[in-house]
């Protein structure tokens, strides 16, 4: 049986160099312990600047009233519920990352991991602000939450989409939360067994909840890891799905369909995995681990890139053609009309949409392209930048005519304080990330430690030349390590 699971020579390594686990500890540890570079500065100060712009913003707001924001009468839900919908599939990839590819067992998952479920928890944490400052009076946010109270008649409805996102929401962010720091727990007790200073010793003593690595510890912690996969795998599912009811469940034609579920999902883990692109692309630079964010790893991710792409285009034609076949003229204009007909106002914003969520990454089809560092940002950007367009088309394209002419807007754009919320959310992000990065692994050290003998580059060119000199001993070898 041991055969069976040896890992074939043929796969890339997802460890490069020649490399033993102290050399692990010390290269994923080291920018920790390490002062902050010129460049980690530059980044933070600016993501500070731009959270600041954001509060600056979001006060406006709460002190004038939602007027501050573009608003008007058909438009109702401009760009702070495009934002809501963005940041949401923003934080896709990370849970899928961790939860559904642990259960599957999928090695090259270990390096991108712990970056991508740090993303997942401050995508939604920006995520979650947009609908609360929509209500205006933020102060009564809590009547959302269906909790026994002394106002009377006054109960939340439970058939509302707008309730489930908070339940979705919140457990979404929890479980999350949970994953990512029960994965967390190793590493901080290597840290806390590391450090020199005491403060630092103190903060990852308390922080690791005095893990040992005993072998009780470790059966807890894979017993956990498992639990938590399978209570995240359906909420991956099951978010974007309830998000995508805010819109599918009303009768304005462009929302009103079906397919809106899955085309949800699909394009939030297509968001989701060009996110983690562009932080891997840049940590692995800034921090020198290249080592350890392989090529494979980036080759893998615009894989799946390309495959949720192709299944968004997919479900655009399939809404086209669902507008037509429907014989609803409200709904056929509504497409043919105010987003398809490139003369209307904001017909632009459809084919920026189509180009950079469609077009695009049919580049990836060609494994050069997959595997180059810069086309991979350049186009993680763009991927990011359609699907916000995506939002902002489904959002306004289909409110802002509404049934009668005398309502319809003739145009819909944002002011500088919904433009200062929107940055101050990127704000936000960035400033939590470059806190991560600083005082956390930003790669699960345990977990790479795990595949080293498996997927090492070192292992692999070892195991290469024994099966080439002494077949005999190569099998030996294989069987030892593989625990037969």
């Amino acid at each position: 049986m041991a055969l069976l699971r040896y890992e074939s020579q043929v796969r890339a390594p997802l460890v490069d160099g020649t490399k033993d686990y102290h050399q692990v500890t010390e290269d994923i540890c080291g920018p920790v312990e390490a002062s902050p570079s010129r460049l980690w500065w530059i980044g933070f100060i600016i993501s500070v600047g731009l959270l600041i712009f954001g509060i600056i913003s979001v006060t406006m707001e709460v002190t004038y009233g939602v007027g501050q924001w573009n608003l008007n009468k058909t438009v109702g839900w401009g760009w702070d519920i495009t934002n809501f919908v963005w940041w949401v599939g923003i934080g896709h990839a990370g849970t899928l990352i961790s939860a559904i590819l642990l259960l599957f067992r999928q090695g090259w998952r270990t390096g991108v991991n712990r970056a991508a479920e740090a993303m997942t928890i401050f995508a939604v944490m920006c995520a979650g602000q947009f609908p609360i400052w929509h209500m205006g009076r933020v102060w009564d946010a809590f009547f959302v939450l269906p909790y026994p109270n002394t106002r009377g008649p006054l109960w939340v409805n439970f058939n509302s989409p707008l309730l489930w996102d908070v339940f979705a929401i919140s457990t979404y962010f929890t479980v999350s939360l949970l994953f990512w720091y029960s994965g967390l727990l190793p590493d901080l007790a290597t840290l806390r067994d590391r450090a020199k200073l005491k403060w630092r010793k103190m903060f990852y003593g308390v922080a690791s909840f005095g893990w040992t690595g005993s072998t009780k510890h470790w059966q807890r912690h894979e017993a956990l890891s498992l639990v938590l996969a399978g209570l995240s795998t359906p909420l991956v599912l099951s978010v974007h799905t309830i998000v995508s009811f805010d819109f599918a469940t009303s009768v304005v034609p462009g929302w009103h369909t079906t397919i809106f579920p899955p085309y949800f999902v699909a394009g939030a883990i297509f968001s989701g995995f060009a996110m983690v692109q562009t932080l891997l692309v840049v940590t692995r630079k800034v921090l020198k681990l290249e080592e350890y964010i392989t090529i494979e790893h980036i080759d893998v991710m615009n894989k799946v890139i390309v495959l949720t792409g192709s299944i968004v285009g997919i479900a655009y034609l399939t809404e086209l053609f669902i507008a037509w076949y429907g014989a609803n003229g409200y709904e056929w204009y509504a497409f043919k009309e105010n987003r398809v007909n490139i003369n209307s106002p904001l017909g632009w914003s459809y084919y920026i949409m189509m180009g950079c969520n469609v077009l695009s990454p049919q580049i990836f089809w060609f494994r050069k392209m997959r595997r180059s560092i810069t086309v991979t940002f350049f186009m993680s950007i763009l991927v990011n930048i359609g699907m916000w367009f995506e939002r902002f088309v489904i959002i306004v394209t289909s409110v802002y005519r509404d049934y009668l002419p005398s309502a319809w807007s003739t145009y819909y754009r944002p002011t500088i304080w919904e433009v200062g919320f929107f940055m101050g959310t990127f704000g936000l992000f960035f400033t939590c990330y470059f806190l991560f990065s600083k005082y956390f692994p930003v790669i699960a050290v345990a977990e790479i430690k795990h595949i080293l003998k498996r997927s090492g580059e070192s292992y692999k060119e070892k195991m290469d030349t024994l099966e080439q000199e002494d077949p005999e001993q190569f099998g030996q070898e294989h069987s030892h390590d593989h625990g037969a």
